[in-house]
């Protein structure tokens, strides 16, 4: 009878483990439309996804790093460096753009994913290559990023964007946000990589025993500066979803939002420790987020008791995964 119950508590352990996060989810939906009559509108939800997209397009890249044990601090001034920059080339005001601006919206939206890769890369370079705790190197990239935004930009916001930059922020197709739709390709795209490619196999390889993915033969210095450098571009596509929502790029963009997007992913169930972790829980890990923020709004809650409350779910996840580690 004891094998029998051992195995029984090790089966209720592992589905709650895996998809404890979509019962959470489920119950703080029934809890929060109860709570309010307008928390289940079309509009209240289309609401909740805009506000979730930034973030989780910046979660979704950090899911990445986070596999291979790594975090990425600077994702929230990459955001605004990327957002400054590109909007600088699709700017009608003659004092902020670019000679010769604006430029068609593809430039501009080439530039802003280049931007933020090119910072990724740089912080790639630093941890794989230079052995540099990544804490450290993107930390020291949060500042230079921030001081690039601001010298770059003198201080100053940069305003009227053209309609077809905005379009992305604003826009709609079939009545879906853009944002929305952007988040949902991003989404897309990250489930596939690390579920379907070899080189996702390789990340979760790299970040489950780096000695032994080198010894089988996987280029984990490749693998370490690529997911930085997939990080970084979708910051710098974070931040012109953001400059074009807003209508204009500002300097202090960003500030704050990457720990938003670990908490997205560590809520999510990826594992600090590296190796474990999907990008399905760190888009329900984003989702909670963003549910949480708005349904604690329309209850007419402070946001600092939202900040609270956040610090205690990032800890709450920190320690149910440690005592699933330490539990295997």
């Amino acid at each position: 009878m004891k094998p029998h119950r051992a195995i029984g508590s090790g089966t209720l352990k592992r589905i709650a483990r895996e998809y404890g996060i979509y019962l959470a989810f489920a119950i703080l939906v029934i809890v929060l439309s109860f709570a309010n009559q307008y928390f289940l509108t079309q509009s209240n939800i289309s609401n909740v996804l805009l506000q979730t997209s930034i973030n989780g397009v910046l979660a979704f890249g950090m899911t990445f790093v986070v596999i291979t044990r790594g975090i990425d601090l600077s994702v929230g001034s990459v955001l605004a460096l990327a957002g400054i920059v590109s909007s600088s080339f699709a700017t009608t005001s003659s004092i902020a753009a670019v000679a010769g601006g604006p430029y068609p919206v593809f430039v501009a939206l080439a530039i802003g994913v280049f931007i933020g890769a090119a910072a990724g890369a740089i912080v790639g370079v630093i941890v794989a290559r230079f052995a540099v705790p990544a804490f450290v190197a993107t930390l020291g990239m949060l500042s230079a990023a921030r001081g690039l935004t601001l010298i770059y930009a003198g201080g100053r916001p940069v305003p009227a964007l053209t309609p077809q930059f905005r379009w992305i922020g604003t826009g709609n197709l079939f009545g879906i946000p853009a944002p929305v739709i952007i988040f949902g390709a991003v989404f897309l795209f990250s489930w596939f990589v690390l579920s379907r490619t070899r080189f996702g196999r390789y990340v979760y390889a790299v970040g489950g025993n780096p000695r032994a993915a080198k010894t089988s033969g996987i280029d984990v210095i490749r693998i370490r500066f690529a997911v930085y450098v997939i990080c970084g571009a979708l910051a710098g596509l974070a931040g012109m979803l953001l400059a074009a929502r807003t209508g204009s790029a500002l300097t202090q963009a960003g500030i704050g939002y990457e720990l938003d997007a670990i908490a997205a992913v560590v809520i999510g169930g990826v594992s600090l420790s590296g190796g474990v972790g999907r990008v399905t829980g760190t888009l329900i890990g984003a989702l909670i987020i963003g549910v949480m923020n708005n349904g604690l709004d329309l209850m007419g809650i402070e946001s600092y008791y939202q900040q609270v409350l956040k610090g205690m779910l990032i800890v709450g996840a920190v320690m149910l995964d440690q005592r699933g580690n330490q539990g295997e």
